[in-house]
């Protein structure tokens, strides 16, 4: 008896891998994009600082004025983050858990400083607290306080331009909270500030850094209101964005870019830490 021959494998078909070309493209638009508009200009601005040497660039951003001007910006940067992290969670809370008249209106008037152009916002507190004024006579005269041409003016300009970072990145914490949570927390005995500590305050402390180091990043390079509020006075109100356009308009670009790229650098690194903590918030 003949035994049947063993057939033979098939050959293996390889499927050609197919090329998303719809893919690729929308990937090469956006990194040209990308590159265009930001990587490329932050190559100039670090290019034109250090073009000159370490050691110019050292001694363009440790002279008195360049160091006064970046002291004041990170000062009055560090005062309204604090101030808004308070008042913008504040704010959130009463939003999302209170009802009353006029809550659309406040909801939709927070977004208002992005829509404002920021020498309207200066205008806006010079006309408010200027020496002319009566308030800000009556501040001069009752406790000797200057508002405008005075720290307490850029601190006032930047309360207000940083206001919505804080609120907007606490408020989707506060509507996706479960209440019941702190109800629970109180029907166990806890007091009103233990079960905000123990319960609310980690929940929305993330986002609560997040929004305080957004408007800190923001705030460093503000000009247009500053530079209507300080006033521009060296080693007093100057700030660095002011100081830097002065340098560029006395055609002292190396040093303009030298204080730029402690600016650019300061940013970024807030940037990278804002992303990680959405990451570590993410996966938490």
């Amino acid at each position: 008896m003949q035994l049947a021959t063993p057939l033979k494998k098939s050959a293996t078909i390889k499927a050609t891998p197919q090329v998303d070309h719809a893919a690729w493209g929308l990937r090469a638009t956006a990194l040209t994009y990308l590159s265009i508009m930001i990587l490329l200009p932050l190559y100039v601005v670090f290019t034109s600082g250090l073009r000159e040497g370490i050691e110019f660039f050292w001694n363009a951003v440790t002279q008195a004025q360049a160091i006064s001007a970046l002291k004041l910006t990170l000062t009055t940067a560090a005062i309204m983050t604090l101030i808004n992290m308070l008042m913008g969670t504040l704010t959130a809370y009463v939003i999302v858990r209170y009802r009353f008249w006029g809550k659309v209106i406040l909801d939709a008037m927070i977004d208002l400083p992005f829509a404002i152009p920021t020498l309207v916002t200066g205008l806006m507190l010079v006309l408010l607290y200027g020496p002319q004024t009566s308030l800000g006579a009556f501040f001069k005269d009752t406790w000797d306080i200057r508002i405008i041409f005075s720290p307490i003016g850029i601190v006032l300009a930047l309360l207000f331009l940083g206001f919505p970072f804080v609120t907007r990145s606490v408020q989707p914490i506060f509507e996706q909270m479960d209440v019941h949570q702190p109800e629970a927390s109180y029907t166990l005995g806890a007091s009103s500030w233990y079960t905000f500590r123990r319960v609310i305050f980690p929940y929305i402390r993330p986002a609560m850094l997040t929004g305080g180091l957004l408007g800190f990043a923001r705030a460093l390079g503000e000009f247009g209101a500053i530079v209507l509020v300080a006033g521009n006075i060296p080693l007093k109100t100057q700030t660095a964005a002011v100081y830097i356009y002065g340098q560029v308009e006395g055609g002292n670009l190396p040093a303009a870019s030298a204080v730029s790229v402690i600016l650019v650098s300061i940013s970024l690194l807030v940037t990278l830490l804002v992303e990680w903590l959405q990451r570590r918030n993410s996966h938490a």
